[in-house]
C-alpha cells in the first residue's frame, strides 16, 4: 500500500488516470439510457410483442436506476466508494450479458432491471470518488471528465444503436459493454483510491421505504405523462410519488441518525441553487436533446442513424468548451453559468426559424453554440455544488444531486413532449407541424429564462486552499 506525497504535477496526473479509469465506467450507464431505445421497434418484432411492451426495456432500466439512486451513499460509507463502484460495474456487466442472451421479451426486461441496478449507482459514486480524490482546486478539472459523456452518449446512443442493429444484431447492443467494464474492473484495484469505510452506520430502513417507492412511483408517472398529464397511470403515480418524497423530506429534516439522503445539503446556497438550476435546466437543456432528434424525423424525415449523425455538432460543442474552459476558470462563474445559458437559447433560434426544409448550416452552427453553451453552463454548475462539501458529505451529496437530475431531466422532457403534442394536434399538413415545432422550441427559450435569472443568484467561491495531496492512498 502506498501514499501519493508527491509534488502536485505528479498527483494531477493519478487524477488525470482516475478519470480515466471512472469514465470507463461512466459512459456504459450514460450510453445505455438511449442506445436501445431506436431498437424498441426491431426488438417488438424479434420477441412478437407490442411495442407498448416493449418499451419497457427502456422504462424496466430507468426506473431500476432511479430507485437505487438514495442507497449510494450509505453503501459507500458503510462499504467504501471503491468497493461499491466496482460492485456497480460487475452488475451492470452482468446485466449486459444477460441482456445480449435473453430468450424472450420477459427475461430481456428482467435482465434491464438488473443492468438499471448497476447503472444507477455508477454515477453518484463516480462524483463522490472524483470530488473526494480532486479537492476544491481541481474539482473543475475533475468534473469535466464526467462531462463529455454526459453530453456525447445521449447523441452517440442512438447512432451506435443504429449501426449495431443494421449491420450486426440486437444482441450486441448489449455486448458493446463488455469490453468497457471488464477494462474498467482490471484498472479499478490499482488506480482507485483505498476504501475509506464506516462500518457502523445502519441503513435506514424508513427512509429507504419512503424514498425508493416514491422516486420509482415518480419516474414511473413521468414516463406514462408523455400522453399526458390527465391520464391516470400518469397523474396518480406521480402523485404518490411527490407525496413519497415529501415524506421522506419531513423525516429526513427531523432523523436523529444521518438519513440515506442527506436534505439538509440543499440547506447550503451553492449546492441549494446549484441543484434547482440543474432541476429547471431539464425544461431546456435536456429537453431540447428530445426536441432535436423528434424535429429531424418527425419533420424532415431523416432516419434515426441520420438524426445522431446531424447532432454530433452539439457534442462537439461541449467538446470545445472543455478544451478551452481552462483558460475561462478565472471569470466569475455567475458570469460563465448566465453565458452559457444564454448561449443555448442563441443555438434554438435557427430551429425556431426553420422549416421542413433547408438552413441545414445554420442548424448545425446552432447546435455547437448550444453544445458549447450547455458546457459553459453545466459544468460550472456542477463545481459549485460540491465545492463547499465538506468531504464526509459528499457521498449523500451526491445521492442527492443525482436524484434532482433523474427528476429533472425526464421531467422537462415530458413537459416539452406535452407542449409539441398540444400544439400538433390542432392541425394537420406539413406547414401546420412546422408551426407546432417552432412554438415548442420558443416555450423552451422561454423555460431557459428560469435558470438564466437563477445563475446571477450564484455566490462566488473563496479561492481554494492547496490540494492535500496525501489523502489520495492507494493500494
Amino acid at each position: 500500500m502506498s501514499t501519493l506525497t508527491t509534488p502536485e504535477t505528479v498527483t494531477d496526473r493519478r487524477l488525470n488516470v482516475l478519470s480515466i479509469v471512472l469514465l470507463l465506467g461512466a459512459v456504459t450507464s450514460i450510453l445505455d439510457t438511449t442506445i436501445v431505445n431506436v431498437a424498441l421497434h426491431q426488438l417488438s418484432v424479434i420477441f412478437h410483442a407490442t411495442v407498448a411492451a416493449t418499451q419497457w426495456v427502456s422504462s424496466g432500466y430507468l426506473l431500476a436506476l432511479a430507485g437505487v439512486i438514495p442507497l449510494t451513499g450509505w453503501a459507500v460509507e458503510r462499504f467504501g466508494a471503491r468497493t461499491i463502484w466496482m460492485t456497480a460495474i460487475a452488475v451492470f456487466l452482468l446485466g449486459s450479458v444477460l441482456c445480449g442472451v435473453a430468450w424472450n421479451l420477459p427475461s430481456l426486461i428482467g435482465f434491464r432491471v438488473l443492468q438499471g441496478i448497476g447503472g444507477g449507482m455508477i454515477l453518484p459514486v463516480t462524483l463522490t470518488i472524483l470530488t473526494q480524490a480532486a479537492g476544491p482546486s481541481r474539482l473543475s478539472k475533475a468534473m469535466a471528465a464526467i462531462m463529455l459523456p454526459a453530453q456525447l452518449a445521449p447523441i452517440l446512443g442512438p447512432v451506435i444503436g443504429g449501426l449495431i442493429i443494421t449491420s450486426i444484431n440486437w444482441n450486441w447492443l448489449f455486448f458493446v459493454n463488455v469490453p468497457l467494464c471488464i477494462l474498467a474492473l482490471a484498472l479499478a484495484p490499482a488506480f482507485l483510491p483505498k476504501d475509506d469505510r464506516h462500518p457502523g452506520h445502519p441503513l435506514d430502513w424508513r427512509g429507504f421505504l419512503l424514498i425508493t417507492p416514491g422516486l420509482v412511483a415518480l419516474a414511473y408517472g413521468i414516463s406514462n405523462a408523455a400522453q399526458g398529464f390527465d391520464a391516470l397511470d400518469a397523474w396518480l403515480p406521480i402523485t404518490i410519488g411527490a407525496l413519497l418524497i415529501a415524506a421522506f423530506a419531513g423525516y429526513a429534516l427531523r432523523a436523529k441518525r444521518a438519513p440515506l439522503v442527506d436534505v439538509r445539503v440543499f440547506g447550503q446556497r451553492s449546492f441549494g441553487l446549484a441543484s434547482v438550476i440543474t432541476f429547471v435546466s431539464g425544461f431546456s437543456s435536456f429537453a431540447s436533446m428530445f426536441l432535436l432528434p423528434v424535429f429531424y424525423q418527425e419533420l424532415r424525415g431523416d432516419s434515426a442513424l441520420t438524426t445522431g449523425l446531424l447532432l454530433i455538432p452539439q457534442g462537439l460543442g461541449t467538446i470545445a468548451f472543455l478544451a478551452v474552459q481552462g483558460r475561462l476558470k478565472h471569470l466569475d462563474p455567475r458570469i460563465l453559468v448566465a453565458g452559457g445559458v444564454a448561449l443555448t437559447m442563441i443555438g434554438l433560434l435557427p430551429f425556431v426559424f426553420s422549416g421542413a426544409s433547408g438552413n441545414d448550416v445554420l442548424l448545425l452552427a446552432g447546435q455547437f453554440v448550444r453544445g458549447f453553451g450547455i458546457g459553459a453552463s453545466m459544468l460550472p454548475i456542477m463545481t459549485l455544488a460540491f465545492a463547499g462539501l465538506a468531504r464526509a458529505e459528499v457521498p449523500r451529496a451526491s445521492a442527492a444531486f443525482n436524484i434532482v437530475q433523474r427528476v429533472g431531466a425526464p421531467f422537462g422532457v415530458t413537459v416539452v413532449a406535452v407542449i409539441l403534442q398540444a400544439l400538433a394536434a390542432n392541425g394537420t399538413g406539413a406547414a401546420h407541424l412546422t408551426t407546432a415545432f417552432q412554438g415548442t422550441f420558443w416555450w423552451v427559450i422561454a423555460f431557459s429564462l428560469v435558470p438564466l435569472a437563477l445563475a446571477f443568484l450564484l455566490r462566488k467561491p473563496e479561492p481554494a486552499a492547496p490540494p492535500v495531496v496525501d489523502e489520495l492512498v492507494l493500494e
